[in-house]
């Protein structure tokens, strides 16, 4: 049974193929993925190819990926997931994205407090890190905003639209676990 989260404003729900429109405007955005790891979405197939590869790492237990959709009105503004799970080792990674209509507005914030939960108290994680270009300034304050430190620099880790680049990864432990 796929978990749905829930914060004061968000519903954290699985993505379906009924959502294939609201996933093709988010990641056919240059401004979205620019700093996503990869290119931005030409066509619908890559919309339901997105959907399709994120439901099968949930199967296979080594991702979960939720929709984000405000409970005031239907459709995803966002993604959000824990990737790179690894549960012998307590460990997977954070990942989002949400549509350029809605920065600002706290959703990314509420919806990374929410997962973070979850993935510390239900699924018992350890670790969970974050991979960011460092251009990306507002990721980098959200994260240390949610007590991510930084742990180093992975130099022409991204290989994205012809060019090489770096990233620094940030994690945060639960030290309570």
């Amino acid at each position: 049974m796929f978990p749905v989260l829930e914060t004061d404003r968000l519903i954290l729900r699985q993505i379906t193929e009924s959502d294939t429109k609201d996933i093709f405007s988010i990641l056919s955005q240059n401004e979205v993925t620019s700093y996503y790891g990869q290119e931005s979405m030409k066509n619908m197939e890559q919309a339901k190819e997105f959907i399709r590869f994120f439901e099968g790492k949930y199967h296979e237990n080594r991702g979960i990926r939720w929709g984000i959709e405000r409970k005031s009105q239907k459709g995803l503004i966002g993604t959000i997931g824990l990737d790179a799970l690894v549960p012998n080792h307590k460990r997977a990674d954070v990942g989002y994205e949400i549509h350029p209509d809605h920065w600002r507005k706290g959703y990314a914030s509420e919806a990374v407090s929410r997962v973070l939960s979850y993935g510390f108290h239900t699924l018992g994680l350890r670790r969970i890190g974050a991979v960011v270009f460092p251009e990306n300034i507002a990721s980098i304050k959200l994260l240390e905003k949610m007590g991510f430190q930084k742990e180093g620099l992975l130099e022409n880790y991204i290989f994205q639209n012809g060019v090489s680049h770096d990233s620094y990864v940030f994690s945060v432990v639960n030290v309570n676990a």
